[in-house]
């Protein structure tokens, strides 16, 4: 059995690499000033609001002087920045906090006013039809004699004798069994 011997390459990036660094600086230039802090969703540089998704890759609003000078003020003590210094560094990270994400939006009205809008056009059309495309309803079941003539018929022929119509007339007393 002959042992393989390995000759070492030179190191040399791959195409696919080079396609990664590039998507990379296209990325990068779409953000702006942004800081990139994580992974994200799926690695790439965006930012999403999303209770599954709790650490987006990059901070919300891009880095100015303001945002700068809280960072640095941030780095200090906790205690000498305010209420409104904190809840600033922490919109200038996120956009919405996870009771603003679980918040109730409107969209149920939205929705329901198009289920309604599509059923009142589902009558209408049923409307329609039912007064120009169906020809009128047959005698047998609109008039009352034809009716009780018909049930008569069906009675003298002996329609399912064994446990339908006809099973239920007595056609010796000529009325219905009890």
């Amino acid at each position: 059995m002959a042992l393989l011997r390995v000759i070492p390459r030179k190191a040399t990036p791959s195409v696919f690499m080079q396609q990664v660094a590039r998507l990379h600086n296209i990325e990068r230039d779409k953000i702006g000033n942004r800081e990139v802090v994580g992974w994200g969703i799926n690695g790439m540089y965006s930012y999403v609001d999303h209770i599954a998704f709790p650490m987006p890759a990059i901070r919300f609003k891009e880095n100015s002087p303001e945002i700068m000078a809280l960072k640095e003020r941030e780095k200090g003590d906790w205690k000498k920045l305010s209420v409104e210094d904190k809840k600033a560094l922490y919109r200038a990270s996120f956009c919405q906090t996870y009771s603003e994400m679980r918040a109730p939006d409107g969209r149920w009205k939205s929705i329901t006013g198009w289920v309604l809008f599509g059923i009142s056009c589902s009558f209408w059309i049923y409307i329609w039809e039912k007064l120009f495309v169906y020809p009128p309803m047959p005698d047998t079941i609109t008039n009352i004699e034809k009716r009780q003539a018909q049930l008569k018929r069906m009675i003298d022929i002996r329609v399912d004798p064994i446990d339908g119509l006809s099973s239920k007339w007595d056609y010796e007393n000529n009325r219905w069994k009890k």
